[in-house]
């Protein structure tokens, strides 16, 4: 018997690359749909989130091999998050009490541990107000072909992961089940597009589409793909299939956790008040044990999310 891809879970353990790519492509959609449901100004929520996906993974590129943060980065990055997600106001002050220079110094150190994760988000975890969800958020950034960024929507639509435990060890649990999904996508689809950061972003997606307005989800086309088992098949709800533009970046080889290469193939001055919303323009590298509950959010249990 089919499972429904209207079903987050489903969607993230049986999903073709097709219909990954249609529900990426809603991304802008969900994305305004949650900026509106959570924030007064929803253009504040869009232009941070295109500086995030668009600009600053670009000025980290640039940088090449002293890749690093400015200070008014790292600023900003935690408005993002928080704008998007659970809201902790110690959050911003705490960030704010880092030194220009321990921000370049230890965020380049981290992206020198690359491609160890663990590594990285410990060296990161000397920042002020920076724990292992914020930790994600940098590197998602800075290598989105080895890092998603840990949402707790994401973590929500993973029936594996009991509940939301913001630690390192949580974080790399996380990383493995969003990598076997990569690496799941891209034999389906054989390009090698699909990276972890990609795979967070259209989990997410799915996600805030299922809670806000599930009829989005109606045009997901058909699509099929085995189980691991190669025995049960997921086909769409919907008989109108969409075709959706695929994004033109492919990102590098995928990694694991611990470095293992896988077979898949201006200013932080906000934009201005005309900017749309937008997928990732490109996701490319750059070449904690933070479990202190005042400097990251607190454990819980899975619980339905509130976006009011």
């Amino acid at each position: 018997m089919a499972s429904s891809i209207k079903d987050t879970a489903t969607f993230f353990a049986a999903g073709s690359a097709k219909q990954f790519e249609h529900v990426l492509s809603l991304y802008p959609q969900a994305l305004r749909l949650k900026a509106e449901r959570k924030n007064k100004k929803p253009e504040e929520l869009i232009k941070l989130d295109n500086w995030y996906q668009n600009e600053l993974p670009k000025k980290i590129k640039a940088r090449g091999k002293d890749a690093h943060l400015i200070h008014e980065e790292l600023v900003q990055l935690m408005k993002w998050k928080q704008t998007r997600g659970k809201f902790f106001p110690q959050l911003n002050y705490l960030v704010k009490v880092n030194t220009p220079r321990a921000v370049v110094a230890e965020t380049k150190k981290a992206f020198r541990k690359l491609p160890n994760l663990e590594q990285a988000i410990t060296a990161l975890s000397n920042l002020k107000g920076v724990g292992t969800t914020m930790a994600s958020a940098l590197l998602a950034a800075a290598a989105p072909e080895m890092a998603p960024f840990m949402a707790d929507e994401c973590l929500m639509a993973i029936p594996e992961i009991e509940g939301i435990d913001y630690t390192t060890k949580e974080y790399l649990n996380f990383v493995a089940h969003i990598q076997s999904t990569v690496q799941r996508l891209n034999s389906d689809n054989s390009n090698g597009r699909w990276s972890p950061h990609r795979v967070e972003l259209a989990l997410w997606t799915h996600y805030v589409a299922s809670e806000l307005q599930p009829e989005l989800l109606d045009s997901i086309p058909n699509g099929t793909t085995s189980h691991a088992n190669g025995e049960d098949k997921l086909e769409s709800e919907s008989s109108n299939a969409a075709s959706t533009d695929a994004l033109d970046a492919s990102d590098e080889s995928s990694l694991d956790a611990n470095g293992k290469a896988t077979e898949s193939g201006g200013s932080v001055a906000a934009t201005d008040e005309n900017t749309s919303t937008s997928l990732p323009e490109e996701l490319s590298p750059v070449n904690n044990n933070q479990d202190d509950r005042s400097e990251d959010e607190p454990s819980a249990k899975k619980t339905k999310l509130d976006y009011k």
